[in-house]
């Protein structure tokens, strides 16, 4: 849904709207977006679809096209490159890919499913600085972790002690 701004009340469907479904009109748990300022559109984490999708901004698209299939994505960054990072909450890893380009680099996680620094357990969120540093939700670590560029480890920057209200706690 578009909304714009200061108008709560008319919401406009820019991508599916056609039912939940596998169809390139539709969308199937949708958990992250992102605007591709470059080619106007709008680049989706299709997750139950396990596919992340591109949709035109432009007005009379119908459906999307298919940039990558057979991930169990759930959160997206773009770099200043344009270079797309998808974390994968299946394979307990974060890849970058340069965008129409299947073959990826690993850049967190990877490494099974556990809380060890070299490890992710369900990453979600993403965010990526102007070093490439990547910043991972680690949701079921209960931490936020940073991987600069080449590293084989994290460094937890927030959360990693449990699940809590404390200050050095985070909850899901």
């Amino acid at each position: 849904m578009q909304w714009k701004n200061g108008d709560t009340t008319n919401g406009l469907v820019v991508a599916g709207g056609k039912g939940e479904g596998n169809g390139l009109n539709q969308l199937n748990y949708p958990t992250d977006v992102l605007i591709d300022k470059e080619t106007d559109s709008l680049i989706i984490c299709d997750r139950d679809n396990r596919r992340v999708v591109r949709w035109s901004r432009r007005s009379g698209t119908t459906q999307g096209e298919i940039l990558l299939d057979n991930i169990y994505c759930w959160g997206l960054a773009m770099d200043e490159q344009r270079c797309l990072y998808v974390s994968n909450t299946e394979k307990h890893e974060v890849r970058r890919y340069k965008l129409g380009e299947k073959n990826s680099t690993l850049v967190a996680g990877g490494n099974g499913c556990c809380d060890g620094l070299h490890q992710l357990s369900w990453p979600t969120y993403l965010f990526v600085d102007r070093q490439q540093n990547v910043y991972v939700s680690d949701q079921s670590n209960h931490r936020v972790m940073k991987w600069v560029e080449g590293a084989k480890e994290g460094i937890v920057v927030a959360g990693g002690h449990g699940s809590g209200y404390g200050l050095s706690e985070l909850f899901d």
